[in-house]
C-alpha cells in the first residue's frame, strides 16, 4: 500500500513580517520549517504504518517549491517517510493555488500512479486558503475527506474521524482517497539520531516540469487566475482599560460610567 504525504515548507510564523512598502513578506533571515498540519498529516501516516504492517505500507513525501525546500522533505524522512520527492522548477515560479495543485497532481499521478491515500495538512501557515489538497483531489477525481482527527483503514475503505464546529463526525470513502488532517492527537515528534542519520540515506529526488512532462500553459504565473495585488500586516489593536475589582463596587461605578459616556447605556 502506498501513502503519499503532501509536505510545504513554510516560514516560522512568529519570525514574519511585512515590508511597509513593498506589501511583500521579508523573507531573509526567515527560518523556514515544515509546515506543521503537513506534520500532523506525515504522523498519521507513520501511525498507519505501524498500525497495518500486513499492508506494507510505503510513506512518499512530495513537496513544491525553490531547491531548498529539501530540508522539509529531509524533515519528512527523518520523521518516518520511506522517500521524498521535490518537485522543483523556475516554471513553478508565481504559481497559485490553482497551478500549484495541478503541478502537484501531475507529480503524484507520474511518481506515484498506484497510490491508495494522500494525506495532507488542512492548510499551510503561510497562506491560510486550504484549497490546494481539495483542488489536488478534484483533478485526480478521487473522493475527499478534510478536517480529518483520525484515519483508519478498513479493506479497500479509509474511515475518519472529522472535526466540525458540533463536535465530530465519521465518515467513509473508497479508497484511493485524499484526506486533509487537522491537529487531533497527532503531534510533532522529535526524531531519534538514529532516524536523523537513517533519512539521509533514504531516497530524495528532485523533478523539473519537463522530467513530468508538465505543460507550461498550465503553470506558473502566467497559468494563476488569481494573483496577490498586497500583503498587508492588520493594524495594531489599542490596549484596553483595565478597571480594578478590588472593591466590587467602586469597580461597578466605573463600568456604568465608562458604558454611559461611550453610549453604550440608553438612559
Amino acid at each position: 500500500m502506498k501513502i503519499v504525504v503532501l509536505a510545504k515548507q513554510v516560514p516560522e510564523a512568529d519570525k514574519v513580517a511585512v515590508d511597509p512598502e513593498t506589501g511583500t513578506l521579508i523573507r531573509e533571515g526567515v527560518t523556514s520549517i515544515l509546515n506543521p498540519y503537513c506534520e500532523y498529516a506525515l504522523d498519521q501516516a507513520a501511525k498507519l504504518k505501524v498500525d497495518y504492517p500486513e499492508l506494507e505500507i510505503e510513506v512518499i513525501a512530495i513537496s513544491m517549491g525553490p531547491p531548498q525546500a529539501k530540508m522539509a522533505l529531509l524533515r519528512c524522512l527523518e520523521l518516518g517517510a520511506d522517500k521524498g520527492y521535490l518537485l522543483s522548477d523556475r516554471k513553478f515560479a508565481g504559481s497559485d493555488v490553482w497551478a500549484t495543485s495541478t503541478a502537484i497532481k501531475e507529480g503524484v499521478a507520474n511518481l506515484v500512479p498506484e497510490f491508495d491515500l494522500i494525506l495532507a495538512g488542512k492548510q499551510a501557515i503561510d497562506g491560510d486558503t486550504a484549497q490546494v489538497p481539495a483542488e489536488i483531489a478534484e483533478q485526480l477525481g478521487v473522493p475527499q475527506i478534510t478536517y480529518g482527527v483520525d484515519v483508519k483503514i478498513n479493506n479497500k475503505r479509509v474511515e475518519v474521524k472529522r472535526e466540525v464546529e458540533t463536535g465530530y463526525q465519521i465518515l467513509s470513502a473508497r479508497m484511493p482517497a485524499l484526506v486533509t488532517m487537522s491537529k487531533g492527537n497527532n503531534i510533532r515528534r522529535i526524531p531519534s539520531m538514529r532516524a536523523v542519520l537513517d533519512a539521509r540515506k533514504k531516497p530524495l529526488e528532485v523533478f523539473s516540469a519537463d522530467d513530468l512532462n508538465i505543460d507550461e500553459e498550465k503553470i506558473g504565473l502566467s497559468a494563476s487566475p488569481t494573483q496577490v495585488d498586497k500583503i498587508f500586516a492588520p493594524p495594531s489593536k489599542t490596549g484596553g482599560e483595565i478597571v480594578d475589582g478590588s472593591d466590587p463596587k467602586v469597580a461597578a461605578r466605573k463600568l456604568f460610567e465608562y458604558l454611559k459616556v461611550n453610549g453604550f447605556l440608553r438612559m
